[in-house]
């Protein structure tokens, strides 16, 4: 997959493209499905399928104060796109300067311009241009103008998909209902909707070395990017990107783990934290080496324990729940 983040990278005579524009923050199963779709029409088309996206968030750009958490960092971002199958992936800086620009400005200088867009795809609740003052009837008249078909698709959500076993509750699957049931800690209903285990990641840093003096040496996350989901203790996975980029064979590319959320109240800490306990591991050296933690299922609320010996043993037994979870056995 070609990943432009600037709009002069894009070769010439790229077209002809079937083309979307979206954020696709969390690239959850609705998104998957319908950026599917545009690859299968491009296909058709014998055309390139494109996904046109937006960092930082536009709302972070208009509305700092209000702007979402958003699930995944540029970098997942990118990676769950290219999983879909598309062609292309342009990146577009957002500023106030590009929010700026008409309807037709947009139109002419990204979608009919270097991407040659034969095809453009949207939702019915499209907006564009400054001020939001593009919807789908602007979008088909520039596209009669500048020679383009436009298609609109629908949202896809749980009710398409009720035998499959989906979050029930919502119609509809997005970013947003993802975020909340994020800040509930019910990453397994999340992991409904992504189609996938929630992920975060970041750099490995030196922390309080607490864990090992407990014996469960922890990797503790630093500059963690991606949501990071309610206080509590999880079953997930460490996998280490750098590791399978360099030896995509190696045993420990991806590892099972006990992963802690919060502040350790026990010694009364105070920073938010993210560690991972690789499970009967004490040999990783993973200073700062980049990580990446999928969040399986929640074991429990973080809690204060009066005392070194309790915290252990309930360490012990989150330890045997994660192990046996991870290894698809009861929990």
């Amino acid at each position: 997959m070609h990943l432009w983040t600037d709009l002069s990278q894009v070769p010439a005579g790229f077209g002809p493209s079937v083309v979307t524009i979206g954020n696709f923050d969390g690239v959850h199963r609705g998104h998957a499905e319908v950026l599917g779709r545009i690859v299968d029409l491009a296909r058709q088309d014998a055309a390139r399928s494109v996904a046109v996206t937006f960092h930082p968030h536009p709302a972070q750009v208009h509305r700092p104060g209000q702007a979402p958490e958003l699930l995944t960092g540029l970098v997942d971002r990118a990676e769950l796109l290219e999983a879909t199958g598309l062609d292309a992936v342009l990146v577009q800086e957002y500023t106030l300067d590009f929010a700026r620009q008409t309807p037709e400005e947009f139109v002419a200088r990204y979608l009919a311009g270097p991407l040659g867009a034969t095809t453009v795809v949207v939702g019915r609740d499209v907006r564009f241009g400054r001020d939001n003052s593009g919807d789908l009837r602007t979008m088909v008249e520039l596209g009669r103008h500048y020679g383009f078909d436009v298609v609109t698709v629908d949202d896809v959500g749980a009710a398409d998909h009720a035998e499959e076993g989906s979050t029930p509750g919502r119609d509809r699957w997005s970013s947003t209902y993802v975020r909340e049931l994020l800040q509930a800690g019910r990453v397994q209903d999340a992991a409904d909707v992504l189609g996938r285990s929630h992920r975060v990641r970041g750099t490995v840093v030196h922390g309080d070395a607490r864990g090992r003096e407990l014996g469960f040496p922890t990797a503790n996350l630093g500059d963690v990017v991606g949501m990071v989901p309610a206080d509590g203790v999880y079953a997930g996975w460490l996998s280490r990107p750098d590791l399978a980029h360099a030896a995509p064979d190696h045993a420990d590319i991806r590892l099972p783990a006990a992963i802690s959320v919060g502040t350790n109240p026990t010694f009364d800490g105070v920073e938010r934290r993210v560690e991972a306990y690789v499970l009967d591991r004490d040999d990783l050296d993973l200073y700062d080496e980049e990580v990446v933690v999928e969040l399986v299922e929640h074991l429990r609320p973080t809690v204060r324990f009066d005392g070194i010996e309790p915290l252990v043993e309930q360490m012990h037994e989150d330890v045997a729940r994660a192990r046996a979870i991870l290894s698809g056995g009861p929990s």
